[in-house]
């Protein structure tokens, strides 16, 4: 499927929108996860037949969209609310009515407050690799409890600077663990070789975030808890700590439910209960000095908190591919197509 750029007012702000497919086509929205941009999805959209109409914007602060602040008091709301109003665009979608909708990592957290505020916009969802309902780090069990009262060890302090740095410096090398390139390779995908021929298009995509405390990865504020700093109130990490992201008792309780079909990798070295990006975790490996232990600091139970708050929505699917990290359209892409295809076939 051939694509094109569309510069789309909104809110505000200019939003970058990738468009494919013809006006009349089967709507379907893609939303892209941090540190990417739309061009992620180029391996799934590849592989969607030309009757399809495919909509798959850069979220503010990424790809070609503009760099705007993002409020993380309000959650993933900034991004929510800007995707919500191209809804309404007949330029990106002429047909109008419920479109389904694909989402991938943090873009899945967005679709779930879209969820929440609009649920009749929706006729089918997949969630891929999605963060839990209660944010990223810092909760205890499958009921999302706070590890800790000042929410330590989650928001914008929890980024490698090194990693941050090498985004802002456009490097495409792979001398380093934490470059963009080796990150990609390592965290994004389980078998390095899935990216294939797309690995320097996947790059790009990572290189286009905007950095600062208003972007990736945020602010952060000293805490007396380990491991000694917590989240901010603006930036890209600090939508997702759970002081400003706890949609479970509202996703589960929204009317109505379009179906969810949530895939993912048994692999996921980012969305998972052993999450290398979990500061609990990586001090339970003694990768990160001073951690208190299990019982003070357990590493969160990503996809037990998920499955828990998807059983009380009710009508979803769990589909789970061996061998498979974070990214199944980029590492099963067919297998992914599928899926997405029969949602589509459906609505």
């Amino acid at each position: 499927m051939e694509t094109r750029d569309l510069r789309i007012q909104a809110r505000g702000i200019t939003q970058n929108v990738l468009v494919g497919g013809p006006g009349d086509g089967t709507p379907v929205l893609l939303v892209h996860g941090n540190c990417s941009s739309a061009g992620f999805w180029a391996p799934l959209i590849r592989r969607l037949p030309g009757g399809v109409r495919v909509v798959a914007p850069d979220l503010r602060g990424y790809g070609r969209s503009e760099t705007a602040p993002v409020d993380a008091t309000r959650g993933l709301g900034d991004f929510a609310d800007d995707v919500t109003a191209l809804l309404d665009d007949r330029a990106l979608f002429p047909r109008g009515g419920p479109v389904v909708v694909a989402a991938h990592s943090m873009g899945c957290g967005v679709v779930m407050q879209m969820l929440i505020s609009r649920p009749d916009r929706f006729s089918a969802v997949l969630l891929e690799a999605p963060l839990s309902p209660y944010g990223f780090g810092g909760t205890r069990d499958l009921t999302g409890t706070p590890t800790t009262a000042d929410f330590a060890g989650t928001g914008g302090g929890t980024a490698n600077p090194d990693f941050v740095a090498r985004i802002q410096a456009g490097d495409r090398s792979a001398e380093s663990p934490t470059s963009p390139l080796s990150v990609l390779r390592s965290a994004y995908v389980a078998d390095p070789a899935s990216l294939g021929e797309d690995e320097a298009l996947l790059l790009g995509t990572v290189l286009s975030t905007a950095i600062g405390d208003d972007n990736y990865p945020g602010d952060a504020v000293a805490v007396e808890s380990w491991p000694g700093m917590g989240p901010g109130d603006r930036g890209v990490l600090n939508t997702m700590a759970p002081n400003h992201f706890n949609v479970a008792d509202a996703l589960a309780g929204a009317e109505p439910k379009p179906p969810i079909v949530w895939v993912r990798g048994d692999r996921d070295a980012i969305v998972s209960d052993t999450s290398l990006f979990d500061l609990a975790y990586l001090g339970s490996l003694g990768a990160v000095p001073g951690w208190p232990g299990a019982e003070e600091c357990p590493p969160q139970p990503m996809v037990g908190q998920t499955r828990a708050v998807f059983e009380r929505y009710g009508n979803f699917r769990e589909v789970v591919y061996e061998g498979c990290g974070h990214s199944p359209h980029v590492e099963r892409p067919d297998e992914v197509a599928a899926e997405l295809l029969t949602l589509i076939n459906g609505a």
